[in-house]
């Protein structure tokens, strides 16, 4: 008699992905962390007229609002949250945006921050200020920890648990596997520009150094304080489960990303600043994308439902 076993079922998916981070990824992550810091430090000697210039300036200016607004409306409210419809070109145009900010690549950057939202504030956090408790002590070695030092941790978040969505979308894919080439793009085409407006090696020096160092460095603590210092400090206007809050100087940095309480209490909405008098950068674009046609079904905020989540 032939005994045929009973196939088990699949168990759940582990939280972390089975391929742990290289010590290449984690030195490039600290040299990513660790250079910027130097730059921004150094530039403060530096006066106007040798070291920066117009040519800097809007370098650096046009960079920042490229992948920095491909952060906050490609890989956050649309790759994570899917706060809208996209058309094929401007998917694949804000994936390369976002990618450019070398913070990650679209697929693990949306697998992590998902498995923050499902465990926000609480254990299984990636990146929670309050995971090593709530006083002093703890809380300043959280918030140092939730700014950067989640970075370092060898584990990788599971991108077929959190992103499954993305793992079989082949022009994410592709923006995974380009992610290494787009990054050195970000970091060395400044300087390429530079010296090609200014025809000179100290312009392609000084973009670089002000467009790509500056510029990433600023970004990334930007984007990093959203992780530390918007579940700490700031103002609750919307019921959460966690300790998510609004900071309102922020917002213009962020695009928009600072009002962090309405958006932990309705992460899909496309608008994070929704009260009267909080500017959302991000919402203006995706408004003018709308009216382009480019996107549709946009979780705009309604009255009734903001009601619903205010805190009285």
């Amino acid at each position: 008699m032939t005994v045929v076993a009973e196939r088990s079922a699949p168990g759940p998916k582990p939280e972390a992905d089975p391929e742990p981070r290289t010590k290449v990824e984690l030195l490039t992550f600290g040299l990513v962390v660790g250079l910027p810091l130097v730059a921004i430090a150094a530039a403060v000697p530096f006066a106007w007229g040798w070291g920066l210039g117009w040519t800097d300036v809007a370098i650096a200016f046009v960079f920042y609002i490229v992948s920095g607004l491909g952060v906050t409306v490609g890989l956050h409210r649309y790759f994570t949250h899917g706060s809208f419809k996209a058309k094929r070109p401007l998917k694949i145009a804000l994936g390369i945006a976002g990618s450019l900010s070398l913070e990650m690549s679209v697929l693990d950057w949306v697998a992590t921050h998902r498995k923050h939202h499902k465990f926000s504030d609480k254990e299984g956090d990636p990146h929670s200020p309050w995971r090593f408790g709530p006083g002093f002590k703890s809380l300043t070695k959280g918030l140092l920890y939730a700014h950067m030092g989640w970075m370092f941790d060898a584990e990788r978040t599971n991108r077929e648990k959190y992103a499954p969505d993305l793992v079989k979308d082949d022009d994410v894919v592709k923006l995974h596997k380009w992610f290494p080439a787009l990054a050195i793009t970000s970091i060395f085409l400044p300087g390429i520009l530079g010296g090609l407006l200014t025809w000179s090696w100290q312009g392609a020096l000084t973009a670089l150094f002000w467009g790509s160092l500056v510029r990433i460095g600023l970004l990334h603590h930007v984007t990093w304080s959203i992780n530390s210092i918007c579940h700490v400090f700031g103002d609750e206007e919307f019921q959460v489960r966690d300790k998510s809050r609004n900071v309102w100087w922020l917002a213009i940095p962020s695009f928009g990303e600072s009002w962090h309480n309405l958006h932990h209490s309705d992460p899909t909405c496309a608008r994070h600043g929704a009260l009267k008098g909080q500017i959302d950068l991000s919402a203006g674009l995706i408004r003018i994308f709308e009216k382009l046609g480019w996107v549709s079904d946009v979780r705009w905020p309604t009255p009734e439902r903001l009601a619903a989540k205010r805190i009285a």
